[in-house]
């Protein structure tokens, strides 16, 4: 389950992903099965959520991690780059950006 506090040992991955509301959906999908199919499953994943905007042309990715070392591994695996060039393919553009938890109020 995500926890967010200040000081949290683990790392914190916001990935934006910038979409048409023609390929959302579809991305969505993908990012789902991605998550219940190998992320999910990799050493140090601790949980994950998705949001998507009311225009349906942005979805937001928050994962945390043990280790910012099991993220990086899972991020260079064969599998998650097959999948990170099918993302590519929906969307303009998508970044992960590590970030540590500064404040929760």
């Amino acid at each position: 389950m995500l926890k967010i506090e200040a000081g949290a040992t683990c790392q914190t991955v916001v990935t934006t992903f910038e979409c048409s509301p023609g390929t959302c959906a579809d991305l969505l999908e993908a990012l789902e099965a991605a998550y219940a199919e190998f992320i999910s499953k990799q050493t140090g994943f601790i949980a994950a959520a998705l949001h998507v905007n009311d225009a349906q042309t942005r979805i937001a990715n928050y994962s945390q991690w043990e280790r910012r070392e099991d993220f990086q591994a899972m991020l260079r695996s064969e599998e998650m780059r097959r999948r990170n060039r099918e993302f590519a393919g929906m969307c303009s553009r998508f970044e992960p950006v590590m970030y540590e938890v500064a404040g929760v109020f």
